[in-house]
């Protein structure tokens, strides 16, 4: 599959994620706080970013990230089951599961956490899962960046979780994508 980028300079992810200028958007784990830096600056000042992470450290990794990158993003630290948001709040929720650091989709806490994300998210609204898929050629002897799960996981959780329109977008560059609206 083949994916047009705005900018060079513009990582995959962001890309990948749909996030637009004005929306608002939250992001739920993160595995690099540069990549959730970028995502949360395409709101801008007219929109709205939060990022859910379940503790301090990762918290405090964020925060980091916002402060060098000069932007400005809520950081929660919440169990990712029973977010802290009303519901409808979200017009995109971008889920970082690329390190390891969330729960698998597969398991209940995986579900749970997913059943939360389509309880803050808008009708209309859409998610986005990132995962680490497997390398190819010479890329699979370089360390991974999470174990990926099978590639149709993602769109069987989001699907079970009452997201309509689930489907896989595509891999590339040692990510798989997927997305699910409301």
């Amino acid at each position: 599959m083949f994916f047009l980028r705005k900018s060079r300079l513009e990582p995959l992810p962001v890309t990948m994620s749909g996030v637009r200028m004005g929306e608002r958007a939250l992001q739920i784990g993160i595995a690099d706080p540069t990549l959730a830096c970028a995502i949360a600056a395409k709101v801008g000042l007219s929109g709205q970013a939060a990022i859910a992470v379940a503790d301090d450290h990762t918290a405090a990794v964020a925060r980091a990230g916002a402060a060098t990158a000069g932007i400005f993003v809520d950081v929660q630290v919440t169990p990712l089951d029973s977010l802290p948001f009303e519901g409808d709040s979200f017009d995109a929720i971008v889920l970082h599961a690329t390190a390891g650091a969330l729960p698998s989709l597969e398991d209940a806490a995986g579900g749970a956490m997913l059943r939360e994300g389509h309880r803050v998210l808008r009708t209309g609204g859409r998610i986005v899962i990132v995962e680490g898929s497997p390398r190819r050629g010479l890329g699979r002897w370089l360390p991974a960046r999470s174990q990926p799960q099978h590639p149709g996981a993602a769109v069987d959780a989001l699907r079970a979780a009452g997201f309509r329109a689930a489907r896989p977008l595509g891999e590339r560059e040692g990510y798989r994508f997927a997305e699910g609206l409301k």
